[in-house]
């Protein structure tokens, strides 16, 4: 009787604690509010089955206790019960995977006027490629990659020339617009995370991922890393900034191009080797 009662007071904690819990997730600040929609509707599909199945324990329980004198029935099969609870198992897994399904579509769907933005993660910082004038993203490859040239960008490719190039800095990005997120690591796993955005993506060494947003209020959020990366893990954070386009025009204009950044490098090499 005693483990009944300890049963429902489960239950009934659990919907307190969750009525009452302080703990809510943050003002979302993409287009992404489909994927709050299918946590909510994940969380009240998972919690109502969580309390039958409690309740259901905390009745047999009681309805089953021990009884001086009566005897328990044995019965090894039920194909009845067997077929209602495979039946309903099945249209509960449906029914959870449909929502991110559906979501999960328009996830990798990317509108044809996003602009890209490239992403690098290394241990333990993260960087970020725009693309210049021409709007194109240049070719880039791990073994390119130097002290001169922290991102591998191929300097035989016309369009890397332009691009803009934001090492271990502060990244931009204009309200209202799509963007799809290009993301590349140079060492091990990493996870771009922007919990506003309620978006994620894992980095994964010798591959490309990516996603798409489209940022909806300005602001600054934070950048945390996802993925264990090694003991600077937790250190791994960035700045992402959502400005409005005169805004970020004006930050645009401020920052180097590859160009700039490996004449600069040029010319510092040269004089350090002047006598």
């Amino acid at each position: 009787m005693i483990f009944a009662v300890i049963l429902v007071l489960i239950v009934l904690g659990s919907v307190i604690f969750h009525v009452f819990s302080p703990w809510w997730m943050t003002p979302i600040a993409s287009n992404w509010s489909y994927i709050d929609d299918t946590l909510v509707v994940t969380f009240w599909m998972t919690g109502i089955v969580f309390a039958a199945i409690v309740l259901f324990m905390a009745y047999c329980l009681f309805r089953f206790r021990h009884v001086e004198g009566r005897k328990a029935a044995y019965e090894p099969e039920n194909k009845k019960l067997e077929i209602w609870l495979t039946v309903a198992t099945t249209v509960g897994v449906a029914a959870l995977l449909a929502p991110g399904l559906y979501v999960w579509g328009q996830f990798i769907t990317v509108p044809d006027e996003a602009t890209e933005v490239e992403v690098v993660g290394l241990q333990w910082q993260w960087n970020f490629r725009l693309p210049g004038e021409d709007g194109k993203l240049g070719k880039s490859d791990t073994d390119l990659i130097s002290f001169d040239n922290p991102l591998g960008l191929d300097p035989d490719d016309p369009n890397s020339a332009d691009d803009v190039v934001v090492e271990a800095d502060d990244l931009h990005l204009p309200i209202g617009k799509p963007v799809k997120m290009l993301l590349r690591s140079i060492d091990v796993l990493h996870d771009f995370y922007v919990p506003e955005f309620r978006a994620k993506m894992d980095l994964i060494p010798g591959t490309i991922t990516y996603f798409w947003i489209t940022p909806t209020r300005t602001g600054e959020f934070e950048i945390l890393c996802a993925e264990l990366c090694g003991t600077g893990h937790g250190f791994m954070r960035g700045i992402v900034l959502v400005d409005t386009d005169e805004d970020y025009q004006t930050w645009l204009q401020e920052q180097s191009t590859f160009t700039e950044l490996t004449l600069n490098d040029h010319i510092k090499t040269a004089s350090r080797a002047k006598p």
